[in-house]
């Protein structure tokens, strides 16, 4: 992958577009931290096809099921509906 500064990018950016129409794929840093990545059009909303490739790749597995479902319930399940506090200055004050 190219990278271009800032400076670079500006001063010379026909020539990354030609690049990137190419098929390259140009990082853009600012003081060389990474600020921007130039990637032909076509390519830069296929999330899909990333998943997609992923997925074939066996590094991800995707969910099934509603999320909603998994994100509405509560984080904590509690014993005879006392919060989590109270359990936990129950177990402090019996010597646990």
């Amino acid at each position: 992958m190219k990278r271009a500064t800032v400076t670079e990018a500006k001063n010379g950016l026909s020539a990354l577009l030609d690049r990137v129409k190419a098929g390259e794929t140009i990082l853009i840093t600012d003081r060389g931290r990474p600020v921007a990545r130039l990637v032909r059009a076509d390519t830069a909303d296929d999330t899909e096809g990333r998943l997609a490739r992923l997925e074939r790749a066996g590094i991800l597995r995707r969910g099934k099921g509603d999320i909603r479902r998994i994100l509405d319930r509560p984080l904590v399940q509690t014993i005879g509906g006392a919060s989590v506090v109270e359990l936990v200055l129950d177990e402090r004050e019996s010597g646990w």
